[in-house]
């Protein structure tokens, strides 16, 4: 009787090692690593195919069915003449690059009870009600919860089945029995493939069902949805692996006490990443924002100091937030920083410049900044307005409420050009802002002439600065 193999897999990198290590030397995680036993190749496995156990732990594709097809010359393969499938939201197939492509695997990430099984059971209701039959598969409730919620969001689809399961076997049974237009799989961590002997949720078990689901959609040119739960470093459980794997990740993002939800793309291998869809959590389900601008600065106050409207691109649309500042004099010693929705160490680097370039003596006060509505700024371009709200509290002197500060602050005080200035300074015009404060650079010009052509030279003027002291007294004059 041949002797089992076994390894040790970290549950956080997927790492292997051939013996137990209380830290994982790949990661650093610590208590991560389980025994998982690896199956016996058979005797006319190839070497690839053995090198494909040894990662996924899967001996059920491996065989003579598993041998790949041999290379195809380009101009033989014919090209796929599906359209992309809407879901039935603009702000979503924004996100998606214009559709669902079929047989394309989505992943969609987010903190538990974000909304993630909302989003995808109206999404599905749409598609069975337009489209064609959807399977949803539900590994954590059971098929009357899942009719419950159904009621409330008011989908009545005669074509939409559920099917609660956890075996991956029976799901793709159901697959190739219904051969539905889209697939929906909550959650891909309860789904357990019976040939591993892992648990379900394991690194092996996640990684071998999502392969053998993609597979599944890759030859049927049918479109997956599979959700991913969060750990509690923000990363989807087995992160690498499955964002590898799938064609496409969607994150949900939104404060647990905002109604607005954000989904963001993270990858997309058929359209731009880092696009973002604004949605509104209300009792009948989510509902999509058509214009996020607008509502983020509905309640702006325009009296108050310590305010700046920033012009921020995500993917190819350009949002217009509003971000607070307060200044304060520190009464304990020592100064405290806190950002929320600002990465901190940039708002260290903003403070450091203020300070040294333009004068401030912030060292001895508390600087709070956030971002209005829940929204999260990764990008530099919005440095001049932060840096501009921080500079009005100081000096409690208000930002004129039609001004918009657009720029990227340099170590050395300059303010340096960013990208798509042309498309932030007219969206800041078209809801009504008069003044843009901008980089002074060559492409001043060329954005003045769009404007003409767009005509709206006449709504909204570009003021260059190029500096950030000569740009904080423009803006606080």
């Amino acid at each position: 009787m041949p002797k089992s193999r076994t390894r040790f897999v970290c549950q956080q990198c997927g790492g292997e090692q051939t013996k137990w290590l209380g830290r994982c030397p790949d990661c650093g995680a610590w208590n991560t690593l389980e025994e998982v036993s690896l199956p016996e190749m058979p005797a006319s496995a190839s070497a690839p195919q053995r090198r494909y156990a040894l990662l996924t732990g899967a001996a059920a594709t491996v065989g003579a069915s598993a041998t790949p097809l041999g290379p195809q010359p380009l101009t033989q393969v014919k090209a796929l003449s599906h359209e992309r499938l809407s879901v039935g939201y603009a702000e979503m197939d924004r996100v998606l690059g214009g559709g669902l492509v079929p047989g394309s695997l989505t992943l969609v990430g987010g903190e538990p009870g974000i909304g993630k099984s909302t989003l995808l059971l109206q999404v599905s209701g749409h598609i069975a009600e337009h489209v064609g039959p959807v399977l949803y598969v539900s590994g954590e409730e059971s098929s009357e919860q899942i009719k419950m919620r159904a009621e409330r969001l008011e989908i009545t689809g005669e074509r939409l089945y559920l099917l609660a399961t956890v075996e991956l076997d029976v799901i793709c049974e159901a697959v190739a029995r219904l051969k539905p237009a889209l697939v929906v799989v909550d959650s891909i961590q309860t789904v357990f493939a019976t040939h591993l002997t892992s648990a379900p949720g394991s690194i092996s078990q996640v990684r071998e069902c999502t392969l053998h689901l993609m597979q599944v959609a890759k030859s049927s040119h049918i479109p997956m949805f599979i959700i991913g739960h969060v750990t509690k470093e923000g990363t989807v459980a087995g992160p690498k692996a499955l964002e590898h794997i799938a064609d496409c990740v969607l994150y949900l993002e939104g404060e647990r006490y905002h109604t607005y939800r954000l989904l963001r793309g993270v990858k997309n291998r058929f359209g731009a990443t880092h696009e973002v869809g604004v949605f509104e959590m209300h009792g009948e389900g989510l509902q999509e924002v058509p214009n996020p601008s607008a509502l983020f600065l509905s309640e702006r106050p325009g009296a108050a100091s310590g305010s700046a409207v920033v012009v921020s691109m995500e993917g190819t649309r350009p949002l217009l937030v509003e971000v607070q500042a307060l200044v304060t004099p520190s009464n304990f010693g020592i100064a405290r920083c806190t950002a929320n929705g600002i990465e901190h160490n940039r708002l260290l680097m903003l403070l450091a410049v203020l300070t040294k370039r333009v004068g401030l003596a912030l060292g001895n006060h508390d600087v709070y900044t956030n971002v209005v509505g829940g929204f999260t700024l990764e990008e530099p371009a919005v440095d001049l307005g932060v840096a501009a709200a921080i500079a009005s509290s100081y000096r409690d002197r208000r930002i004129p409420p039609d001004l918009a500060l657009i720029g990227e602050v340099g170590l050395s005080g300059e303010l340096r050009p960013v990208s798509r200035l042309g498309l932030r300074v007219r969206e800041a015009a078209k809801l009504g802002f008069k003044r843009c404060l901008v980089p002074a650079s060559g492409r001043t010009e060329r954005v003045r002439r769009e404007l003409e052509g767009a005509g709206l030279a006449e709504e909204c003027r570009v003021i260059p600065a190029s500096t950030l002291a000569v740009a904080l007294e423009i803006a606080l004059h």
